[in-house]
């Protein structure tokens, strides 16, 4: 190596390698001197003839243009695409014949760069090898009374031929800062770019030609119908344009190569025609691409209603784009896309492991048109799981999206206990189960809200336990099946049981659907509701219980269990209830019958019947939250019930002065009472008031204290015993504590007694007796009602008075009896 270089400094050294050195560089002085030379031939020809060239470039022009072009400045560029010629004009601008009417100056340029050809210049022809743009403007405009800027070519005749041998022909083509414009206002089209940068080597082929033009733009507009927004505005194009005329098609055909608009990479084919009175186009389009980049490209009446959704990951797009650019209204678009286990963000929450088809068309039926009310959104084999719940929709429709409506079927199968990751803990939890869904669906769209819900199809629960936290219900072991038709919600097989109610339940909801979501109010669930068993008490203390366990509202992702809630509580509930027994307390019943009401948080009982103490009770009435008790408002007649069972299971209405097993008899009565029932069902101590009026048969008094007392004195040979009666009944107004006594007969085998005044549960009781002293059993053999009557008061007639003296019933002389 050593050596090597030795030689090589040897030779560097020597006369022949100074001698190469020498004529080399004279070489490439002298190729310098010739360039600079021949450029200041060429500048020196220009300034001699430029006017003849000046003469000559706007003849050029004007041949082919019919208007008017000026130029500022023409200079000659010196040693710029030596050997040719390059020109510099300046302050360019181009202008149609019409231009006063329209005022759209065609092009308007801040310099333009004409590389020409030399020979051809030096044989007097002008031949344009290369033109560069910078700073201009080139806007192509079409008005609404069909008035357009570039009808600025003539024409040549079929049988004119150019007077030189060469075919013109640019083979270069540069824009800087270019900013085009092509604006339609009959097609309701706008097209605006702002090209930072394009370069276009063009090969020609006879009258075809092929280049690969690199581009570089803003695209500020790129409107097919200026009403309904732009595609990809705002965005930054870049990319490899791959283009091909061919003039027997009079088409341009698009490729792309490494392609982006915004971030996202594009492979776009298209086809345009160049047909004066008909321009067809077609655009094909595929990416993959995020969904909400894809919606900041789409137009605005397309963007604004799918940019409330997302997808995580991105998705296959494919879209085609046909029309015409001549042409009113929107051109055909068509959009297929497929994705597989997304994440897909909806306006209500999150969709995961999501997959779908989808496909969207503005004209979905052919002859309609393109536009909103002809677009349609096809998805096919939909699966996902809504929060915890999994779902599929094998196939659904939107269309129309100036009325949007969906259709489609929905399937979903999952454990019950699935719900809970939906549904506020705080309203229900559920428990065990298997649930299953198999709906078709149809309603209307209205700011991505559902309207006019329509489902028919069926939902199955089986076996779950549900606590209903509001009311702190539990129903165990419940089935339900829900059939939704046309006109109605069919609510069947419902069982449950909670505590000692085992309920057996069927409903209806008219026009369910609409109600739930616009007027809750309104809706009306009528239901058929067997017990085998019913504990009443129970019953209502699940409707009186307070709503401390209501609902609380967090936040949106409760908007369900908040909806629900407030369904729950605004409809109106019709319950046709049947019971083969039931209880309140102590009181037993059978073969029971009803209708309750709930409405507006108020329960209403009408035609309640039922068998009890031997005898039948009807009843309505009503129960109202206040503050926090119940008002209780009711009506009731009693026929032939055994007083002393009846009594007994109602605990004596709290009498203390007697007990149940003192009277016996049947007892038939009518009251119309209100009161105030505690949370859980109880009455409330002295809260009743109203009338009632009541009458014994077949009674009898057994061992009562107070009448044996004062029997032994008063009527020591007769059975005080046993009074045994024959006529007892009584007329009454309840007031709290105080029953106003109107009439109370005793017509009995002792004595007679009539009653008046005031009774009190506590203090303050005031009953006026009128005692006759005549012994009935004279009289029982008379069945004359009147002479009865007449016989009653004859004889020796005590008055007395039953007062309250401190706590204790002091019985004295009614000295005031006749007042």
């Amino acid at each position: 190596m050593n050596q090597f270089w030795e030689s090589t400094k040897a030779y560097l050294k020597t006369t022949n390698f100074r001698k190469t050195i020498k004529r080399v560089g004279f070489f490439f002085i002298g190729s310098i001197a010739f360039v600079l030379l021949c450029s200041g031939i060429l500048a020196i020809y220009f300034d001699t003839n430029k006017t003849e060239i000046v003469a000559q470039i706007n003849a050029k022009i004007n041949e082919n243009i019919k208007g008017t072009i000026h130029i500022g400045d023409i200079k000659y560029k010196l040693l710029t695409g030596f050997p040719n010629v390059t020109l510099a004009l300046s302050q360019v601008e181009l202008k149609d014949s019409l231009w006063a009417i329209h005022k759209h100056t065609l092009l308007k340029a801040a310099q333009i760069e004409i590389r020409l050809g030399l020979w051809s210049l030096l044989a007097n022809e002008i031949d344009i090898d290369k033109i560069e743009i910078k700073e201009a403007t080139l806007y192509l405009f079409k008005g609404e009374n069909g008035i357009v800027n570039t009808d600025v070519f003539r024409s040549k005749p079929k049988d004119d031929k150019s007077k030189s041998s060469t075919t013109s022909t640019i083979d270069e083509i540069v824009l800087h800062q270019v900013r085009f414009v092509s604006e339609n206002q009959v097609s309701n089209k706008r097209f605006d770019f702002d090209v930072i940068f394009l370069k276009s080597k063009i090969e020609h082929d006879n009258d075809n030609w092929y280049t690969e033009l690199y581009l570089k733009t803003l695209a500020k507009s790129m409107a097919f119908n200026t009403k309904r927004g732009s595609f990809i505005k705002d965005k930054m194009v870049k990319g490899i344009l791959v283009v091909d005329f061919f003039n027997e098609k009079n088409q341009i055909s698009v490729a792309t190569h490494d392609l982006e608009i915004g971030k996202d990479p594009f492979v776009i084919n298209a086809h345009f025609s160049l047909d004066k009175n008909k321009s067809p186009f077609d655009i094909a389009i595929k990416t993959d691409i995020l969904w909400q980049d894809a919606s900041n490209l789409m137009s605005e009446n397309i963007s604004s209603r799918i940019s409330r959704f997302d997808l995580k990951k991105p998705i296959q797009v494919k879209c085609t784009i046909i029309g015409d650019m001549n042409a009113t209204g929107d051109p055909q678009i068509v959009v297929k896309t497929k994705t597989n286990d997304n994440e897909l963000q909806i306006p209500d929450g999150l969709i995961s492991n999501c997959s779908f088809d989808a496909s969207f068309t503005n004209n979905y039926k052919k002859g309609n048109g393109c536009n909103d009310v002809n677009s349609t959104i096809t998805l096919r084999n939909f699966s996902g799981a809504y929060k915890t719940i999994p779902f599929s929709i094998p196939i659904g429709i939107i269309t129309n999206f100036e009325k949007t409506t969906a259709a489609g079927s929905f399937k979903s199968d999952f454990d019950i206990s699935r719900l809970n990751g939906i549904v506020n803990k705080d309203f229900m939890r559920f428990s065990g189960g298997q649930a299953k869904v198999n709906l078709e669906y149809e309603f209307d769209i209205v700011n991505l809200e559902i309207q006019k819900p329509m489902f028919t199809g069926n939902v199955s629960v089986t076996n779950t336990t549900i606590n209903y936290g509001p009311r702190n219900v539990t129903f165990q072991k419940t089935d339900v099946q829900l059939d939704f038709t046309e006109k109605a919600l069919l609510i069947k097989k419902i069982k449950f049981k909670d505590r000692k109610n085992t309920v057996f339940m069927e409903g209806k909801v008219d026009n369910f659907l609409t109600l739930y979501y616009d007027n809750p109010e309104k809706m009306v669930v009528n239901w058929a509701v067997y017990c085998p068993f019913l504990d009443v008490k129970q019953f209502l203390g699940v409707v009186t219980r307070s709503h401390q366990n209501a609902v609380k509202k967090k936040n949106k992702t409760d908007d369900f269990s908040n909806k629900l809630s407030s369904v729950i509580d605004k409809c109106q509930v019709v319950l046709n209830l049947k019971a083969d027994k039931m209880v309140y307390s102590k009181l037993e019943a059978t073969k029971v019958k009803a209708t309750v009401l709930l409405v507006n948080n108020k329960l209403i009982v009408k035609n309640g019947w039922v068998q009890s103490s031997g005898g039948t009770i009807a009843f309505d009435g009503a129960l109202m939250p206040k503050n926090n008790l119940f008002f209780l408002e009711s009506n009731v007649k009693i026929d032939r019930v055994n007083i002393t069972q009846f009594l007994t299971s109602l605990n004596n209405f709290g009498i203390q002065s007697f007990k149940p097993k003192n009277i016996k008899g049947y007892l038939s009565a009518s009251a119309s009472v209100k009161g105030m029932l505690l949370s859980g069902g109880q009455l409330k101590t002295n809260s009743l008031a109203g009338v009632a009026k009541f009458d014994v048969n077949k009674g009898a008094l057994v061992d009562f204290e107070p009448i044996k007392k004062v029997g032994k004195l008063a009527f020591p040979f007769r059975d005080v015993n046993n009074i045994v009666f024959s006529d007892l009944s009584g007329d009454f107004m309840i007031d709290g504590d105080l029953v106003n006594v109107n009439t109370l007969k005793v017509s009995s085998s002792v004595l007679n007694l009539d009653i008046n005044g005031v009774y009190s549960f506590n203090r303050g009781t005031n009953l006026a007796l009128t005692i006759p002293l005549r012994n009935p059993k004279r009289d029982e053999n008379i069945t004359d009602k009147i002479e009865i009557a007449d016989r009653r008061n004859k004889g020796i007639v005590l008055y007395l008075l039953a007062v309250d003296e401190n706590g204790k019933i002091k019985i004295k002389w009614n000295k005031n009896h006749e007042k």
